[in-house]
């Protein structure tokens, strides 16, 4: 981009974020006995299931499909012609789709250090949100994401969907009525069984990709593939590592169905101990949270084939009366009590209940003070390996006692004009 560019792209973001506030008294947000007008944000994987999932409903419309790289398009929109005749617009840039009073809500699915900011100028624009996990880059965007949502009364649902599954909550309630006694450890894990991503160099992004918005608050650097689509996940710019991609979903389960809140005390261990690639986060990690009367751990060996009780993914309450196992199945107990219940559907209701949440005026089952609180445990779990020491932390004002460096790495530098706003 050259610098006239540059400087009139600048020019154009300000004053596009700027006016992101005064739409907020405007357009179908808030008139939610109306039809549903949706954008969703990032085309990969995990943007078609919510393609699939919110075109399920009746009253919900795609009127935006959204990817910096062109290249993801085509496909989103094959599978979106086959479940609503109107065409959608496609643009590149959110800000397109929240400069639309029309538009009732997004649903994001870009990579994680895109999610407070898109969050956050949607909540500014009167726009509903539903955010994949985890729902932040770096625990202080987390925490400006709920004032966003409170200060504009915005729905944000975070994508931890097993809060709207019908097995979890029966697990809460058995738990809750006294079934296991005290519940003293909790154990979550998962065995990826993933392939290295091998070694690749810079060179130039892709015909059809907008670099410099695919980057957004993140350090400008040259591209490269390892860096990019998916790989992303595992680079501390963009990606929160395994903990972040599916650790936050047993964390929340774990704290959802013992009513957790914050941790007193977080220790981490782990490195890259397998693979010889790109990858800068973890593949082999152990970490500890220590709760008020509960500690709970979290493990993950991305080149194992199996973690415990021979389940690749799972979460396992060891209380006074007995054992209550979460995996794949439901969630069944041993070691003195008999009870079980099956799987139940995650998905459908989870949109469902985002959808009626916009109608109701309620708050939904994952709630972005919910989906913060958990997503702050992966942030905490991964600082803690980062610096290499125990951590302390303070809930009442998210930080961490006696430790300038740790701190510095609840939040991030942000490159301009992709940093959070100063005033929300």
């Amino acid at each position: 981009m050259s610098a006239p560019q540059r400087r009139d792209f600048l020019r154009t973001s300000a004053a596009s974020v700027s006016a992101l506030p005064a739409l907020a008294a405007a357009g179908t947000a808030d008139h939610p006995n109306e039809r549903v007008l949706l954008a969703v944000m990032g085309l990969r994987s995990r943007g078609k299931d919510h393609i699939r999932t919110f075109t399920s409903f009746k009253n919900v419309e795609i009127a935006y499909l959204i990817d910096p790289d062109e290249n993801m398009v085509p496909a989103a929109l094959k599978l979106l012609s086959q479940r609503q005749q109107k065409a959608p617009r496609v643009e590149k840039d959110i800000r397109k789709a929240l400069e639309d009073r029309n538009v009732t809500a997004i649903s994001i699915a870009a990579p994680d250090h895109w999610h407070a900011l898109a969050t956050i100028w949607a909540c500014q624009a009167g726009k509903h949100v539903y955010c994949e996990k985890p729902i932040s880059h770096n625990l202080i965007e987390g925490r400006r994401m709920v004032q966003a949502a409170r200060k504009y009364n915005r729905v944000v649902q975070a994508g931890t969907q097993r809060r709207s599954a019908a097995h979890l909550t029966s697990a809460r309630e058995f738990v809750r009525a006294g079934r296991l006694g005290k519940v003293p450890f909790v154990q979550t894990w998962i065995a990826g069984h993933r392939p290295s991503i091998g070694r690749k160099q810079d060179g130039p992004a892709p015909s059809g990709v907008d670099y410099n918005l695919w980057l957004g608050a993140a350090p400008e650097r040259p591209f490269n593939v390892n860096r990019f689509h998916y790989q992303w996940h595992w680079n501390w710019d963009y990606g929160t590592g395994e903990l972040g991609n599916n650790g936050i979903h047993a964390l929340d389960m774990a704290r959802f169905v013992l009513d957790l809140d914050a941790p007193r005390r977080i220790t981490s261990a782990g490195g890259k101990y397998f693979y010889e690639d790109d990858q800068q986060t973890p593949d082999t990690m152990i970490t500890t949270f220590d709760f008020p009367q509960t500690a709970v751990t979290w493990e993950h060996r991305l080149w194992s084939r199996t973690g415990f009780e021979g389940e690749e993914f799972g979460v396992i309450l060891f209380g006074e009366k007995g054992a209550l196992i979460l995996d794949r199945k439901g969630w069944h107990t041993r070691d003195g009590v008999e009870a079980a219940d099956k799987h139940g559907e995650m998905e459908g209701p989870h949109f469902r209940n985002f959808l009626d949440c916009i109608k109701d005026g309620k708050r939904p089952n994952a709630d972005i003070e919910e989906g913060h609180k958990s997503t702050r445990l992966c942030h905490l779990g991964n600082i803690a390996l980062r610096v290499g020491r125990v951590l302390h932390f303070d809930d009442q004002t998210e930080s961490l006692a006696s430790d300038p460096e740790a701190n510095t790495l609840l939040g991030r530098t942000y490159r301009q004009p992709f940093a959070l706003p100063e005033n929300l």
